[in-house]
């Protein structure tokens, strides 16, 4: 793993917040509470919790146009936010949440590769601190949090398995994959290919087991950054 640092309450108005840097990759995660859920539940008694995701235009090395100007989301956006949405989902109890929203929004500052993973991994901690408001509050009676949820990468660089790419790694990687995770090392969400040469199941399984291990140093980290 690269460096890991999670810095909680990074905002002011925010429910939730943290700015979390792996390596050189830096996201902040902001989680906002509403008491309204998406049409389709409303009525159901269960909660919702989805997420947005954007890259601000100096995050990467040269300036990237804001997607508000373009007037619309790419598609590498909208299958990114879909990602952190449905993966944090995979560790909320909906019905100990309750009717009510909770938003996450990851905005990359600086992207040095895996920067799905770390709004994943950032965007559960902000989740967390907002339900513990919630709880304070006695607004829920019950930690509606299961078991934390983390990411990470993991690729054939140089025909070497290696955990937590940045980007040159990445952008030369044979294979490439991100595991999301709960706690407990149950898997929610695959997504590996082929970049530039077929990968064996043996290889498959030695990146399983370097995303264990990544994702074991990433939970403790945000156990600690949440129990602080």
């Amino acid at each position: 793993m690269r460096s890991v640092s999670i810095e909680t309450n990074v905002t002011k108005h925010a429910e939730g917040s943290c700015l979390i840097k792996m390596g050189d990759t830096h996201v902040l995660c902001t989680a906002s509470l509403e008491s309204r859920v998406p049409p389709f539940i409303k009525g159901s008694g269960l909660g919702w919790v989805t997420a947005e995701y954007g890259m601000l235009p100096r995050s990467t090395s040269s300036r990237m146009r804001r997607e508000a100007a373009a007037g619309k989301q790419g598609g590498r956006t909208v299958e990114i936010q879909r990602l952190i949405g449905r993966s944090l989902r995979a560790g909320v109890d909906r019905v100990a949440l309750g009717e009510r929203q909770i938003t996450i929004d990851c905005d990359v500052i600086q992207a040095d590769g895996g920067t799905r993973c770390a709004s994943i991994t950032g965007g559960w901690v902000a989740l967390k601190l907002a339900v513990n408001k919630l709880l304070k509050a006695g607004d829920i009676i019950s930690d509606p949090l299961v078991d934390p949820v983390a990411a990470v990468s993991c690729g054939i660089y140089a025909g070497q398995p290696v955990l937590d790419l940045d980007y040159p790694e990445d952008s030369e990687a044979g294979t490439d994959g991100n595991f999301v995770m709960l706690g407990n090392s149950s898997l929610i969400e695959v997504q590996m290919s082929a970049e530039g040469a077929t990968f064996s199941r043996d290889q498959m399984n030695q990146l399983m087991d370097l995303a264990d291990k990544g994702v074991s140093e990433l939970v403790a980290a945000q156990k600690a950054a949440t129990s602080a």
